[in-house]
């Protein structure tokens, strides 16, 4: 009898060309994102740094808004990673656990060049309504994201507050990622306090 194969699926061509392509013109954008503001650069410029036709920029993603908010959440992925892990590191301890989080992401956040074009848009860069007034598909997928590890890490926790708790900590982030009024660590400590009952409540810790 033959023996099974034990290598790893792989994905078909087509999904793993899309991939390709999503995340080359994901590259492009962000290349030209650290240059000039999004009110600055075309899907023209987008597909012609990332070496394709705009007609495939457009097959792909349908208009310039829909293509922003998929680029949004996809650079959201890496903070989101990085937040993922820190929360990860302090499963003894729930309150660590939250301030890790919103630390983790403030300062990875505010370090990023692009995040740093967004937060200096004056009202006419037009990328950052889509973190803020444009931004419920990003609250919405970061919260199930981080809803999943609260809920891998404290399985007593009933979904629903996991759920809130995660909402809440997105919602903060946002907020205080837009407009900062301390360092990250101060803004991470009291979010840490004010958080804190409800996360003994909804974690049962």
């Amino acid at each position: 009898m033959a023996a099974m194969s034990t290598a790893p699926e792989r994905a078909p061509y087509a999904v793993a060309a899309r991939r390709l392509l999503r995340e080359t013109l994901f590259g492009a954008a962000r290349d030209e994102l650290e240059e000039r503001a999004w009110s600055e650069i075309t899907m023209a410029d987008i597909a012609a740094a990332a070496g394709v036709s705009r007609q495939t920029l457009y097959k792909e993603f349908g208009s310039r808004d829909e293509f922003a908010q998929a680029f949004v959440i996809h650079e959201g992925e890496r903070f989101l990673d990085v937040v993922e892990e820190a929360v990860r590191e302090h499963l003894d301890d729930a309150h660590a656990a939250v301030g890790a989080a919103l630390d983790t992401f403030l300062r990875t956040a505010g370090e990023d060049p692009v995040v740093r074009m967004m937060l200096s848009d004056d009202g006419t860069g037009g990328m950052l309504p889509f973190v803020t007034t444009q931004g419920m598909p990003v609250v919405l997928w970061a919260t199930a994201r981080l809803s999943t590890v609260i809920q891998e890490g404290w399985p007593q926790a009933p979904v629903e507050k996991a759920q809130l708790l995660a909402e809440s900590l997105v919602r903060l982030a946002i907020s205080y990622i837009t407009v900062p009024t301390a360092s990250s660590e101060a803004t991470a400590a009291a979010a840490r306090e004010l958080l804190g009952p409800f996360i003994d409540e909804a974690l049962g810790v």
